[in-house]
């Protein structure tokens, strides 16, 4: 797929997430918006995956460590064919099979549960070396917040996974320096990131994660990496392609309102058009 293509993706994926998340009057839009382009090139493009068979034994796995955004992977599931798309306004509802954190057991495409920050990518670890131990070749990605790598757990299954060189494993952190409370480095800072992955044997990346030729430059670099994990540390805006939800960690977990909303799908439309 193209990168033109591809951003017309993203930019349904984000519609998919603000609708989403106005429907539940609830959620988290400004974490789901910055990481679109990732699950966008991650479910398009880059992972062994099969929409008609999500259980099938070879598939690559995801594990979305950050699980509160569960709405920027519900709307690349649902537009990668997993579900409807017209199911999407129906997040967080009561009997929706759309929870507010991912659920293995209720979403077609979700390879794990998650929710509880730290937790992913230790879940994430483990597949990979399953695979290793079985001897399978699927590969394991897992989606990691900024604020989320403050968690201590992160780092006893980085150094677990650097110590076992699970070259199958690419950790993805998006950086998009905000969290609940504000900036991540007033608020306990963890930078530098990718020195601190480097100290754990992990092959590290930096890239622009709105980038599609740099994301893709980086996978490809991933897979050419042997003995010892990657990670990819993307540089992103929080809330991005919304106007009022860029950078603004006031837009963390809220939902928009029916004039909020208006305003952001047609901020999204223009996008649209730009790419027409």
């Amino acid at each position: 797929m193209d990168n033109l293509e591809l951003k017309k993706k993203a930019n349904a994926v984000r519609k998919g997430i603000v609708t989403a998340v106005h429907g539940a009057k609830a959620g988290h839009p400004g974490g789901s918006l910055s990481a679109a382009d990732m699950f966008t090139f991650l479910y398009f493009e880059e992972m062994n995956i099969d929409p008609k068979d999500p259980k099938k034994p070879d598939r690559d796995r995801f594990v979305l460590s950050k699980g509160h955004t569960a709405p920027g992977l519900y709307s690349a599931l649902a537009n990668r064919g997993y579900f409807p798309v017209e199911d999407l306004p129906t997040l967080r509802h009561l009997g929706s099979y759309l929870q507010g954190h991912p659920c293995m057991q209720e979403t077609p495409g979700v390879d794990m549960s998650s929710g509880s920050l730290g937790q992913g990518i230790s879940a994430a670890v483990g597949m990979a070396l399953a695979a290793k131990l079985d001897n399978k070749d699927y590969r394991v990605y897992t989606l990691l917040g900024d604020g989320e790598i403050q968690e201590g757990q992160v780092w006893e299954a980085s150094m677990f996974a650097g110590a076992r060189g699970l070259d199958n494993l690419v950790v993805i952190v998006d950086n998009n320096g905000l969290q609940i409370d504000g900036k991540i480095e007033d608020v306990c800072s963890p930078y530098p990131i990718d020195k601190k992955f480097e100290a754990f044997n992990f092959h590290v990346i930096n890239i622009d994660g709105h980038d599609f030729d740099a994301i893709r430059a980086a996978f490809a670099e991933a897979k050419s990496t042997k003995g010892m994990p990657t990670a990819i540390i993307m540089k992103t805006v929080k809330g991005k392609g919304v106007s009022y939800m860029e950078n603004s960690a006031g837009w963390h977990g809220k939902a928009p309102n029916d004039e909020e909303y208006a305003v952001a799908m047609k901020d999204l439309e223009e996008i649209d058009k730009q790419l027409a």
